[in-house]
């Protein structure tokens, strides 16, 4: 038995270090390795790497539904594949206007608002509009013209149903192998309405406040610390708050270290693919098993899509990666505590 007075509650420390289960990401990783891989090679073939943002984004749709098979993986991923889509395209016509800086801001916290609400509601697996945050307001950081809204909309969406395509193939296979899996899961709907109602309200603000600094503090990246602050406010108690803000920025700064050298090494475009690819499937192998380890693989990730596009000095995005996580996990948790439930006199908290 254990010793009165001692806690079974896991300490933050353990939990920062613990390795989840492996739990099947080996096929998540393949579907989202081919997800990116296609349309960032036939871009490339095209010559039309400005247009990469926009495929990448998209291809997140391949990340959802990775415990459903059949009608609810395909029902999850078309949503969130057509919200992604949305995404893109309203941050490309945000990125029409001269004024794109600080009208993201308030945009980005209306799709935090909305996307929080679409994942809780429908129950998206990986929960929270993190992935809708980054690719509008990714997109509205970058000077459009009208003629790149079908661009944007026309790339966006075939990644997206080449997602659902390979979702869907990938369903069957595991059902063609493995009988048992026939079960056809339903949509899951969240019943706790008053989390849902915080996650939206926190998600906004968090958006918001980081933004808001970011851009005000005249950071050339601020979708970063708006991103970072949506990361922790998606966990519903505060422990789990902070151990997901502390792993975002112990993650970043040693994935940082790896995005210099790979940006240093000033690799021809294609070889800058290869390891996009190699990127993507080492964050799904470890996403689900420890935040921290798959952000030193999400990192460089990121950094490398947005030098596809458009190439930035190594040092200017390193540095402004690092101090917008910082500013973006310090606002997320610091509304994670402070719209965190009370316990009444006599209670204690659920």
């Amino acid at each position: 038995m254990r010793p009165s007075g001692e806690s079974s509650t896991p300490t933050l420390t353990s939990q920062f270090f613990s390795l989840g289960p492996h739990a099947g990401s080996h096929r998540v990783a393949l579907r989202a390795v081919v997800t990116v891989a296609v349309p960032l090679l036939l871009l490339w073939s095209l010559g039309r790497m400005e247009w990469s943002i926009y495929a990448a984004f998209s291809a997140f749709t391949s990340l959802y539904g990775r415990n459903d098979v059949h009608l609810s993986r395909l029902q999850m991923q078309a949503l969130v594949g057509a919200a992604l889509v949305a995404s893109v395209v309203g941050g490309v016509a945000v990125g029409l206007s001269e004024h794109r800086g600080w009208l993201a801001v308030p945009c980005a916290a209306l799709v935090a608002g909305v996307g929080s609400w679409l994942s809780d509601a429908q129950g998206w697996h990986p929960p929270g509009p993190l992935f809708l945050v980054f690719a509008f307001s990714a997109c509205a950081s970058v000077p459009s013209e009208p003629g790149d809204l079908p661009v944007a909309l026309s790339v966006s969406a075939a990644t997206a149903v080449l997602a659902l395509v390979i979702g869907g193939a990938g369903a069957w296979w595991r059902v063609a192998r493995r009988p048992d899996d026939a079960v056809r899961t339903r949509p899951r709907r969240s019943d706790h309405a008053s989390v849902v109602r915080r996650h939206v309200v926190r998600c906004s603000a968090g958006c918001l406040v980081a933004g808001a600094l970011a851009t005000g503090l005249g950071i050339g990246h601020p979708y970063w610390a708006m991103v970072s602050a949506v990361v922790p406010l998606v966990a519903v108690d505060f422990s789990h708050q902070l151990l997901r803000g502390v792993q975002r920025v112990a993650g970043t700064l040693a994935g940082l270290v790896l995005a210099w050298a790979l940006l240093s090494a000033e690799m021809p475009t294609l070889a800058l693919i290869c390891v996009v690819v190699a990127l993507q499937a080492a964050a799904e192998l470890w996403i689900g098993r420890n935040y921290a380890l798959a952000l030193v693989a999400v990192t460089p990730l990121a950094l490398l899509m947005i030098h596809l596009m458009a190439p930035v000095p190594p040092g200017v995005l390193v540095v402004d990666r690092a101090v917008e996580t910082v500013i973006g996990v310090a606002v997320g948790v610091a509304l994670g505590w402070l719209t965190r439930p009370r316990s009444r006199p006599g209670t204690t908290p659920s």
